[in-house]
């Protein structure tokens, strides 16, 4: 079982990495603690990943072959890459860095041949379409929404109200992140057949929200206010258009990157507000994250398992 621990180490890389996505925008604009977002957020991860968690799992652990061993190199490859990112404070997709790991995996053993076209296919539709979706989302989110915020009258009222929906809507995203995403830490250990989807929901989920409790501050600040500068509306229509995006997902089965759909709700707002306000430096550099991530974690996956090509 110890084989389990490079799964854990990706669970704490995305919790640490992605948490800053579901009540980033909310502790910047000054609606909640960081510390109260960080409990709410392991709470309703775990709780996601156990409802909801084993969707997702076939679409990685049977996107190709895989044994324990590789299951292994492939997880600490996406670990790794996720780690580094995190580090360079850019907000990026777990989703991309496994599934990228894996395909790795598939080209050390088959070659080019061995990637599931099919299946790779969808995976890259689904990525492509997720900032995309978001961003429409929160458009029409924020231009409906900011209808009715218009008629409220008197601001401890308004307040008030941002508040109990930003932490509704935030545990709501916790949410869809668990049952997402969790499919991400542990799947690769379900394909290969060492856990069943369940345990591997509950390893994940845990592993996930130990994350967002311990290391998840530097990426939040870099989305709550790197991107675009968020007023306490705006946040809250950014949280409920990425939750949704990555809900919708779940339901089909595809891991996707909440970073992807809440970068894409941010610039969505940015735009709706004006050109000016996005940080468009920010979003080269996020956009240059998300293309590297699975080339870099393909590659490590190849390179860690090239001295065993022989056996594998």
């Amino acid at each position: 079982m110890w084989f389990l621990l490079s799964g854990v180490y990706l669970g704490w890389s995305l919790g640490a990495n992605d948490a800053a996505n579901v009540f980033g925008p909310g502790v910047t604009s000054g609606l909640i603690s960081y510390r109260l977002a960080v409990t709410l957020t392991a709470i309703f991860v775990i709780l996601g990943a156990l409802m909801e968690g084993t969707k997702p799992m076939g679409t990685v652990g049977y996107f190709t072959s895989l044994t324990l061993f590789t299951a292994l190199l492939a997880t600490l490859s996406a670990g790794a890459t996720v780690s580094l990112m995190t580090y360079l404070k850019l907000p990026v997709s777990t989703s991309q860095a496994i599934l990228g790991a894996i395909m790795g995996v598939a080209i050390m053993g088959e070659g080019l041949k061995g990637l599931p076209m099919d299946k790779l296919t969808k995976v890259i539709l689904c990525w492509i379409f997720t900032p995309l979706g978001a961003a429409a989302i929160s458009f029409l989110l924020f231009m409906g929404l900011g209808y009715l915020v218009n008629r409220i009258r008197g601001l401890p009222i308004f307040t008030r109200l941002l508040r109990i929906g930003i932490l509704g809507i935030g545990c709501f995203g916790a949410y869809a992140l668990g049952s997402n995403s969790v499919a991400n830490t542990t799947g690769a250990f379900v394909g290969a057949g060492l856990i069943t989807p369940i345990e591997g929901a509950l390893i994940g989920g845990i592993s996930i929200g130990v994350g967002a409790i311990t290391y998840s501050r530097r990426v939040m600040i870099s989305v709550g206010r790197r991107i675009s500068l968020l007023d306490p509306f705006s946040a809250l229509v950014v949280v409920l258009a990425g939750a949704i995006t990555v809900y919708l997902y779940t339901q089909i089965g595809v891991p996707v990157s909440i970073s992807q759909a809440v970068v894409g709700a941010i610039a969505a707002i940015g735009l709706a507000k004006g050109i000016r306000t996005v940080n468009k430096k920010m979003l080269f550099f996020i956009l240059l994250g998300w293309i590297s991530t699975p080339l870099l974690a393909a590659s490590l996956s190849f390179l860690m398992l090239l001295p065993f090509s022989r056996i594998i």
